[in-house]
């Protein structure tokens, strides 16, 4: 359920900004408050995450989530994963889009010379 694309937005999102709360995570993210929860917990699970509570916080609830050394460490292992899979994509893509524009050209040549 946690894949690489949603470890990868999480981690960078804490990156930059420790202090944000599950509520922002999840409109960044665009799943559900519950969904980032178990998110969360999974990344703190596995060592990736760690959490501590604001000290001068007036919200007792507020948390900061912090990289751990080996989740700095998966961020980038992943980041790699994670732009190979873009760059898949994006060759995937642009052959597509060389396909379809040379059927065109293709099928629009077709037409002019049945009209001649």
């Amino acid at each position: 359920m946690l894949t690489d694309e949603y470890r990868y937005k999480i981690l960078k999102l804490v990156e930059t900004k420790p202090d944000i709360s599950q509520r922002e995570l999840a409109a960044a993210l665009g799943i559900s408050l519950g969904k980032t929860n178990f998110c969360l917990k999974a990344l703190i699970t596995v060592g990736l995450l760690k959490t501590e509570n604001f000290r001068n916080s007036k919200n007792k609830l507020a948390y900061m989530y912090l990289l751990t050394p080996s989740g700095i460490e998966e961020k980038a292992k992943i980041t790699v994963r994670f732009l190979q899979y873009k760059m898949q994509q994006y060759e995937a893509l642009q052959a597509e889009i060389e396909d379809i524009t040379a059927n065109a050209v293709s099928a629009h040549a077709n037409i002019r010379s049945d009209t001649i």
